[in-house]
């Protein structure tokens, strides 16, 4: 499939930096492109099929708390500028930048490869990441409903999954989800970065209204769904002075727990978020940048495993303190529910739909 939607509101990236993979990159011609950059127009977004024949990914990262992960889209039409999965875009053949949010590339077989997997004699129960790299609940899945057809197949199974979500879309899937809570199954993080819509629309353009994710808590917490709020990504001089606020307003919303992941600027990411800086803030750029080197051993970016996500050094501990304070204040635990394989069972592919 190869449709296109109009383009429409902001897109996150400025530019397409080179892929690294690539021997021969496309660069425009600075003698033709002296135009302010909103007067140019955005990409129209494509959304490509994904012929793969798995659906779970295996993961093995010692700092990333699941082993599997279900990804019905690669690439996000969300835009977030900070996006630390931007660089698998590049093992497409597409660019980290304007591409990653606007070349969505489609796994229409992902429902039917799923239940195949978990009916496998092979599937050992395990908790299930939707999803892992990209959001299940970006702006196609309005239409598409590939999260919610997978979602219906772990119900029926019973398997056990945690969701990340920027959208508020996630609260149309309530009945299946209060289902899935119902066999301890489940667990929800919103992840609100920001309480203004105006740095919201800059950040993460295409992602739902900070007001739309606290009401989508709350219509989770009120059926009986587990919600949590990640704070993600804390970006210091941005959004730090927020981390108070935003745990409060998710308590208020019926989350329960909490997590925060400081801002991560892997491979091409760098130059993206440096150039967006430049674009919205250019007079507290060298400050924020400057502070991530704090966090990062003078660096932008540091991969070690455990350190990536929270920093390291005297900003990265006061970042903790701040947020640990605020999550006493708020009420919040520090970690979700643990979930639960007890209730799995084992469907035959053929037996049909569940739902």
């Amino acid at each position: 499939m190869n449709l296109s939607s109009p383009s429409s509101g902001h897109r996150g990236a400025g530019f397409d930096p080179p892929n690294r993979f690539a021997a021969i990159h496309r660069e425009a011609d600075p003698d033709l492109t002296d135009l302010d950059l909103a007067e140019e127009p955005l990409p129209r977004t494509q959304f490509l099929d994904d012929q793969t024949q798995r659906a779970l990914t295996r993961n093995d990262s010692p700092d990333i708390g699941f082993t599997w992960s279900l990804n019905p889209y690669r690439g996000c039409e969300h835009g977030c500028i900070y996006c630390y999965a931007r660089p698998t875009h590049e093992y497409l053949g597409f660019s980290a930048g304007l591409d990653f949010e606007s070349k969505i590339v489609v796994k229409h077989r992902a429902p039917e490869l799923l239940r195949k997997e978990l009916a496998s004699p092979k599937w050992k129960p395990d908790v299930i990441a939707l999803s892992g790299v990209t959001d299940g609940y970006q702006p196609i899945e309005r239409k598409l409903r590939l999260t919610r057809r997978c979602l219906e197949i772990l119900a029926e199974f019973r398997n056990p999954v945690g969701i990340v979500t920027k959208n508020a879309l996630v609260a149309r899937d309530v009945d299946i989800l209060a289902e899935l809570a119902r066999h301890q199954a489940v667990v929800v993080m919103i992840s609100l970065t920001t309480l203004d819509p105006d740095l919201r629309t800059l950040l993460e353009p295409r992602t739902s209204p900070p007001s739309a994710r606290l009401a989508a808590m709350r219509t989770l917490a009120e059926a009986g769904v587990p919600v949590g709020v990640m704070v993600a990504p804390v970006i210091p001089s941005v959004n730090d002075h927020e981390i108070p606020q935003l745990l409060a307003a998710a308590a208020a919303a019926g989350a329960r727990h909490a997590g925060k992941v400081i801002l991560r600027l892997p491979l091409a990411v760098a130059p993206l978020f440096e150039e967006w800086l430049g674009r919205h803030f250019p007079d507290r750029k060298e400050k924020v940048l400057n502070q991530i080197r704090e966090l990062r051993s003078g660096q932008l970016n540091d991969a070690r495993f455990g350190s990536r996500m929270r920093g390291e050094g005297p900003r990265a501990e006061q970042l903790s303190q701040l947020f640990a304070v605020s999550c006493r204040r708020a009420g919040l635990a520090f970690s979700g529910p643990e979930l639960s394989t007890a209730h799995f069972r084992r469907r035959e592919p053929d037996q049909g739909e569940f739902w």
